[in-house]
């Protein structure tokens, strides 16, 4: 006997091949009154519900019950009739069994709508992706919430317009709650509702650290280690993008990356720093004139007069026209010139342009048969790109010369960033010979693996000491770094001695963008907080 079919005495079971139809009548000989829970044994009438089933054997089943509808003799009670219910099967009014309805929930927790209705027509259950999303919004929000230890962060609705808040229990990894807005007012609400809470897990955003020490002023504010790397690593790259000239080699000092491999592999590894242009002018000279940048020079200029005058970033925003981050970006800039350094990002055929100079010195100046070479050395590029190039030496009066291109400012802060030992040979003699010819990367050098070490010990006391020293040198955006972490010192300092991190809030923040996908443009706010909090 199947256990939500105990509580019925079946009658008969029939199959046609397309169906299972089950015949049942309740157990009990009295029922109570739904108003007064007064018990009956006197009968009115009886008549058929037809409640589909789980299917058998990959057969739709369907069970008609023959239910009795009872006089209720309490004078007090205003019900002079009821029917009996079968609370093990089905529910009132409704015509699906209640483990049915379980399953279905499940299927649209797992799946939503159309997805999870494909494949109750493969379980041979009839239903729509509307029925599924009915039944996970119908889910009942009672699950108690004690937490201690919580970690909470954003996500998008909305990316750039619509924002929510998770919170996740971070002894339990599972998600506590999802609601809207990702304000301070609302954080602190949410906290006061729900005290108890002794440790809270955050990123470094403003609105989340105020609405913690509005709504929890006694709980312990832990900021995310792997947002402190982040923000350390924004400022290695600043600086990298600020002493972009320390990249470049000398002529005399050759990298040992070219001492290996065959001659065509070592000149596609490198290119011209500053290759010269028709009309003697080199490439940051052209960019220099380029429309794009006299852009950035004028906004500059406008920007920078408006912060002399006292304008806040939303009010220059809102005069330029611009927006808020890019107002920010140019507000913040020491110069006009660290500007421009970003606008020259190279061309992806850089590292291709040695061999280039080389075939062309060699007398091979057809832009196909050159296109055809770099096709065999890794270039995927068109054919297009490589012409324009061809044109350009075309007009030149001497051969073009080859001279070692600098890496990429992101890539030289990504070998400050790593572990030495996870470096390659060539990347480690590269990053050697760049904080040789530059002192204040290699403080910066110094500094990030001071860092990393406190990281890795959970060294928060000895972070005083690491601010004190990143003062000491001419480096701003560590100075801004710095300038960060002391208006947060508490919870920095937290963040790197406790052993919590808001790891597994990131990790539901991911999950929730995969349910966001599979939703596509039904991922309104009640129904994917009923995913994310109830979905396994």
């Amino acid at each position: 006997m199947l256990p939500h079919l105990s509580d019925v005495i079946i009658n008969s079971i029939e199959g046609d091949g397309a169906e299972v139809h089950i015949r049942a009548q309740p157990r009990a000989p009295k029922a109570r009154c739904p108003d007064c829970r007064a018990c009956s044994a006197s009968v009115h009438s009886r008549y058929e519900r037809q409640v589909a089933d789980v299917p058998v054997s990959g057969q739709p089943t369907r069970i008609s019950l023959c239910v009795r509808r009872f006089f209720c003799h309490n004078d007090a009670c205003p019900r002079r009739t009821f029917v009996e219910q079968v609370e093990s099967l089905v529910g009132r009014r409704r015509r699906r069994s209640i483990r049915l309805c379980q399953e279905l929930t499940s299927i649209g927790l797992a799946l939503a709508g159309r997805a999870g209705a494909r494949l109750a027509e493969k379980l041979s259950i009839t239903v729509s992706r509307m029925t599924l999303l009915r039944l996970v919004r119908a889910i009942p929000d009672d699950r108690p919430v004690i937490p201690k230890v919580v970690g909470i962060d954003d996500f998008a609705l909305r990316k750039g317009a619509v924002y929510g808040t998770v919170v996740i229990n971070m002894e339990t990894h599972r998600p506590i709650d999802v609601f809207a807005e990702r304000d301070a007012e609302t954080v602190a609400t949410w906290l006061q509702a729900h005290p108890g809470i002794r440790i809270i897990c955050r990123d470094r955003a403003g609105a989340y650290a105020d609405g913690c020490r509005l709504g929890a002023p006694e709980a312990t504010e832990i900021a995310d280690r792997w947002h402190l790397w982040k923000n350390l690593g924004e400022a290695v790259e600043k600086t990298v993008v600020v002493h972009l000239d320390c990249l470049h080699e000398p002529p005399d000092e050759t990298p040992e990356a070219q001492t290996t491999g065959t001659p065509g592999e070592r000149g596609a590894m490198t290119a011209t720093a500053e290759h010269p242009l028709p009309g003697g002018t080199s490439v940051q000279e052209a960019v220099s004139e380029s429309r794009l940048s006299q852009r950035t020079c004028e906004r500059y200029a406008a920007v920078q007069e408006l912060v002399a005058k006292g304008y806040s970033l939303n009010a220059m925003s809102r005069e330029l026209g611009l927006c808020f981050r890019t107002v920010q970006r140019f507000a913040h800039a020491t110069t006009a010139d660290a500007l421009l350094r970003t606008v020259n990002r190279g061309s992806s055929l850089d590292r291709f342009k040695p061999y280039l100079h080389h075939r062309w010195n060699e007398g091979c100046t057809n832009a196909t048969t050159l296109h055809n070479e770099l096709h065999n050395l890794g270039w995927r590029g068109s054919s297009r790109t490589v012409s324009r190039y061809v044109q350009q030496l075309r007009a030149l009066e001497d051969p073009p010369t080859t001279t070692p291109v600098p890496p990429k400012p992101r890539r030289v802060a990504g070998w400050i960033m790593s572990d030495p030992s996870h470096l390659g040979s060539a990347a480690t003699v590269q990053l050697k010979n760049i904080l040789a010819r530059c002192p204040e990367l290699q403080a910066a050098h110094g500094h990030v693996r001071a860092f990393a070490e406190m990281i890795q010990t959970l060294g928060g006391a000895l972070l005083p000491q690491w601010l004190q020293h990143v003062r000491a040198n001419d480096l701003p955006a560590f100075h801004g770094f710095a300038n960060s972490l002391e208006r947060d010192l508490p919870a920095v300092t937290a963040g790197l001695t406790l052993s919590w991190s808001n790891g597994p809030t990131e990790g539901t923040v991911n999950r929730i963008k995969m349910l966001k996908r599979q939703m596509y443009g039904r991922a309104k706010l009640d129904l994917l907080r009923c995913r994310v909090l109830y979905a396994t």
